[in-house]
């Protein structure tokens, strides 16, 4: 049996399944891997590009590199992948997702069940009074010279909804976690698998699908391994669960 194959009946036969996805279903989209030799964090101290302290006592520094990465996120779109977990989701094969991006892409694609265990972009919030903003008002504060932007309620510092280092896991880290406690399969889409703490996740399921353009820690654990890109895999499965069902 040819691995496409046996990934689509195992997502038909699975009581429970959930998509754990990193940041390699978003290169298709044309948002770099984090990790690359050609992404973001070649350029920029991942550690200080996107952190607490440097938000807080650097702000200058976090509106040049930091919040450049979020601005270039605001208008990707989904490519197949997305569409595909979005796609099983609807078709009732998918549980939900958990996602290390922060890209919104699942949302966007439309998948209902999202847990952004490293937060997301579309929105900001104040420091002080917890007021929501769309992303879009901290842009246009950031290009009108607006440094750090202010809550226009109280006057507080505005910041991204995204998790920072220095910040603690989200309540949706807690809740996912949960929720793989009676996961049967998991699909691992295009995460290397090496960023503590999502990386202990697949040790709470007993089946695994990884499609990884790199091999990753679980490999030999997995019940099936692709190095492939994710869209055009995610499609072909997508095809052959049609073709079964």
């Amino acid at each position: 049996m040819d691995n496409i194959k046996k990934a689509a009946e195992m997502i038909v036969n699975s009581t429970k399944t959930f998509a754990l996805t990193g940041a390699g279903i978003s290169t298709e989209s044309g948002i770099p891997d984090f990790r690359s030799d050609t992404g973001y964090y070649s350029k920029m101290d991942p550690m200080e590009a996107l952190s607490r302290d440097v938000l807080i006592n650097d702000p200058k520094r976090f509106y040049s590199e930091g919040f450049v990465i979020l601005r270039d996120l605001y208008d990707k779109k989904p490519n197949k992948g997305h569409l595909a977990l979005a796609k099983l989701e609807e078709m009732n094969l998918l549980s939900g997702i958990i996602t290390q991006n922060i890209d919104n892409l699942h949302v966007k694609a439309g998948n209902k069940t999202v847990y952004e265990v490293h937060g997301e972009s579309r929105n900001v919030h104040c420091m002080d009074c917890g007021t929501q903003y769309d992303f879009s008002v901290m842009k246009q504060k950031v290009e009108a010279g607006e440094i750090p932007p202010k809550c226009d309620r109280c006057g507080g510092i505005l910041r991204p909804n995204v998790v920072m280092f220095g910040d603690m896991m989200p309540e949706d880290f807690v809740i996912a976690q949960s929720e793989l406690r009676d996961t049967e399969l998991m699909i691992i889409v295009g995460s290397s698998l090496t960023v503590s703490p999502v990386n202990f996740l697949p040790n709470l399921v007993d089946k695994m699908i990884i499609i990884n353009q790199s091999s990753t820690p679980f490999d030999r654990k997995a019940d099936v391994v692709f190095h492939e890109g994710a869209g055009e895999v995610l499609g072909k499965i997508l095809d052959e669960i049609n073709r079964l069902l």
